[in-house]
């Protein structure tokens, strides 16, 4: 394995740039948030990325102790990949990213790329601001994710319909769900406006409802 690039300065942002300062590393970050992914998930919800230069990332990142590979065992009996307790420690460096940049989120291209879950982090940046925690299933058009608001440890979303009953479901569209990520629009005036429907017997349901 080739050595680390480093750019050689007594600096913390310099060295943390060594570590995930890569093109790509951050969004393999984003995606194994949600908990283990085999590589064939990784490469389909990374558009634009190269065979190789996933692999080679997905190697500097276990070297560097961001994230595991490790064996499912049979009948899956593939391999995932997973973050590390020191590479989901990353995850407020990524919300903070995607508020410093969703003034850059203009109008969509038609070039762009969308995944229902990219909206998952700004969702739950936003409903950390809200009272209580627990699950939240999240319905869109685009297709369904889950938020896990509050968590310690393990996944903080995942793609997909929660696996449980949530303690909150939010549905909405594409354009209100941008406009919140944007910081154009509150949750809470979101659902004021209806144009987010609210269901659930948990406390998150409950305050977004009381908001």
């Amino acid at each position: 394995m080739s050595r680390r690039r480093s750019y050689d300065q007594y600096c913390s942002a310099a060295r943390a740039l060594d570590l995930v300062g890569d093109r790509w590393t951050l969004l393999i970050v984003r995606e194994l948030l949600a908990g283990p992914r085999r590589y064939t998930d990784l490469h389909a919800d990374l558009p634009g990325v190269s065979t190789d230069v996933l692999a080679s990332r997905l190697k500097d990142m276990e070297r560097d102790g961001l994230s595991t590979r490790r064996r499912l065992p049979p009948p899956g009996a593939a391999y995932v990949y997973e973050l590390t307790a020191r590479g989901r420690e990353l995850l407020p460096v990524l919300q903070a990213l995607s508020v410093w940049g969703r003034a850059e989120l203009g109008e969509r291209r038609p070039t762009d790329a969308l995944r229902a879950h990219w909206f998952a982090l700004p969702l739950l940046r936003s409903l950390e601001g809200s009272e209580g925690e627990g699950l939240v299933e999240v319905r869109l058009e685009e297709g369904d994710f889950h938020l896990y608001v509050g968590a310690q440890d393990g996944p903080v979303y995942g793609d997909g319909p929660a696996p449980r009953e949530p303690d909150a479901r939010l549905v909405l569209d594409a354009d209100t769900c941008t406009a919140v990520s944007r910081g154009e629009l509150t949750l809470a005036d979101a659902v004021r406006g209806g144009r987010i429907e609210v269901s659930g017997e948990g406390t998150l349901a409950k305050a977004l409802l009381e908001a």
